[in-house]
């Protein structure tokens, strides 16, 4: 694994994110695609739409959204046995894929869908720290661009995404507090929390455990200012990747030309008046 992103100290401030990249529809027949980068953690997310729901939610006309985490063979510097040879998930996965999907319920309206289910498929590509908060925020873009697509072709109702989340980590390493976290800076920090955020500032979870010693109210508290500056650099990094991307754009006019179209009103509807001379007229006037 490449190190250059390593110490904080070395290379950025403990108060700043790994540089980001993303490219949209990066292969795949999936509703979209997010080949996500985060320092040298890269992450890629799948969305589809597929009709059904589980048992538990049939016949109450409300839609699901479930997601699955999984981490390549080799994606860390010693291989990983693959869980389909396992013949059993990874504990860690089975945690990670319920954390993202639960999450991402709160940032879609689920009563719009009907009973079909949006399935997120989260793959770790390589990781160097963050992979669970990178797979989150690339799958909130991902989500926004299969929604748009979904809306320009008539195929959901446009309130079913209300905005996007984002993901961070902050922690406290050497007596520093620390965001976005590598696994370099993981492994000897003396706390760990993992922040997801809305992009109006509200609180969707947080995750977190304090390794060697117990952490201070206010150390605490100085995490929670500094993931919240962090995940306001991952939305304006994020923002400014899309709105240079064509393809996005595009999504975001089709989307667009589809609600205009949604609301404009037929041109063979005409205002229902009463007659001249009906007995409604003669009411009023009286």
């Amino acid at each position: 694994m490449n190190n250059e992103q390593g110490a904080q100290s070395q290379d950025r401030a403990h108060t700043q994110i790994r540089t980001i990249e993303l490219n949209i529809d990066a292969l795949g027949y999936a509703s979209a695609s997010v080949l996500l980068s985060q320092g040298n953690t890269k992450v890629l997310v799948s969305v589809t739409l597929q009709p059904g729901v589980p048992h538990f939610l049939k016949g109450q006309q409300v839609g699901w959204l479930s997601a699955e985490y999984a981490m390549l063979p080799c994606a860390t510097q010693q291989r990983t046995q693959r869980e389909a040879t396992a013949q059993q998930r990874n504990a860690r996965s089975v945690e990670i894929s319920r954390l993202i999907g639960r999450c991402l319920r709160t940032c879609v309206d689920l009563s719009v869908l009907r009973e079909r289910t949006i399935i997120i498929d989260c793959d770790v590509l390589q990781a160097d720290g963050g992979t669970r908060v990178a797979c989150l925020t690339a799958a909130s873009i991902a989500l926004e661009v299969a929604y748009k697509r979904w809306v320009a072709k008539g195929l959901v109702d446009k309130r079913l995404f209300k905005e996007r989340i984002a993901a961070i980590s902050a922690g406290r390493v050497d007596g520093k507090n620390c965001v976005d976290l590598s696994f370099e800076e993981d492994s000897v920090a003396h706390a760990d929390f993992n922040f997801v955020i809305t992009e109006s500032g509200m609180l969707v979870e947080v995750q977190g455990t304090a390794e060697k010693e117990p952490l201070a109210w206010e150390h605490f508290d100085e995490l929670k200012m500094l993931a919240q500056d962090g995940v306001k650099q991952i939305f304006a990094a994020c923002s400014t990747l899309l709105q240079n991307n064509p393809a996005y754009q595009e999504l975001v006019r089709d989307e667009s030309k589809a609600v205009r179209a949604e609301n404009k009103p037929s041109e063979n509807k005409k205002e229902s008046k009463a007659a001249l001379f009906s007995l409604a007229n003669r009411i009023t006037k009286s």
